[in-house]
């Protein structure tokens, strides 16, 4: 699948993370089908992509996107609770919660669904992706890669293609285009089995572990760690106070 014959996107899961990677996908200019388990869980990740604090309407009212603009990304977005539903889709990028079994089940039916061609790309925080795509066919390891985007999505730039030795350099190339055309800066991760984590997850668990240690050793207070952080480095947040992650707004 080259970058240039991508037309639609599907998102496995919507969500947080799902309904940000669909709407700066739809953005972009690519029609996509968003699945989730339920209408209650449609309906959520709709008003959080139309109406939410980082969504399309919001955009508009912040000078970012253009009111026809986000309305033409609006119509491109459509929603289903059947997993049939991504079988159009030119690749599909998973957002499901960071359960190891359940998404190499849910990969492993998809597989049978999706078109041959498809790229399936997990958007694991950091389980090993051969592992995630253990189950689905030898063909489709091919076409298995990791796109591990940041929370909120239509705000951090960050995204992790996450490559195997199966994939192909077209693979390869295709989803870091991809990514960039949604407006990401791509870091590139070998990934490596027996590891958890890739580069912004490995990076700060190791700066946590770090931050923890000198609080319990009484040399400054969680409060203070947190401050020289934010003002030394322009984080958002700190370790220890309230910060963003899945499920939670900046």
């Amino acid at each position: 699948m080259k970058f240039e014959d991508v037309r639609t996107i599907g998102c496995l899961g919507g969500g947080v993370m799902g309904g940000g990677i669909a709407q700066v996908f739809a953005a972009a200019g690519y029609d996509v089908i968003v699945r989730d388990i339920s209408d209650e869980a449609i309906a959520k990740t709709r008003h959080a992509i139309e109406d939410g604090k980082w969504g399309l309407k919001r955009a508009v009212e912040r000078g970012k996107l253009g009111f026809d603009d986000a309305l033409a990304a609006m119509r491109r977005i459509s929603y289903s609770t059947g997993l049939a539903s991504l079988a159009p889709a030119d690749i599909i990028i998973e957002a499901i919660p960071e359960n190891l079994e359940l998404k190499q089940r849910v990969f492993q039916e998809l597989d049978a669904i999706a078109k041959p061609t498809a790229i399936f790309a997990a958007n694991t925080s950091g389980f090993c992706i051969q592992d995630v795509g253990r189950d689905v066919s030898e063909a489709r390891k091919e076409r298995f890669i990791g796109m591990h985007f940041s929370n909120p999505v239509t705000v951090m730039r960050m995204c992790e293609v996450v490559w195997t030795p199966q994939n192909s350099e077209e693979v390869i190339a295709t989803v870091r285009r991809l990514a960039e055309a949604a407006g990401k800066e791509v870091s590139m991760v070998r990934d490596t089995p027996g590891t958890y984590g890739f580069i912004l997850n490995r990076v700060f668990a190791a700066a946590y572990r770090e931050a923890r240690a000198i609080v319990e050793a009484g040399i400054a207070t969680k409060e203070d760690v947190d401050k020289a952080m934010i003002t030394g480095r322009n984080w958002p947040s700190g370790f220890f106070g309230g910060r963003g992650g899945i499920g939670k707004e900046w």
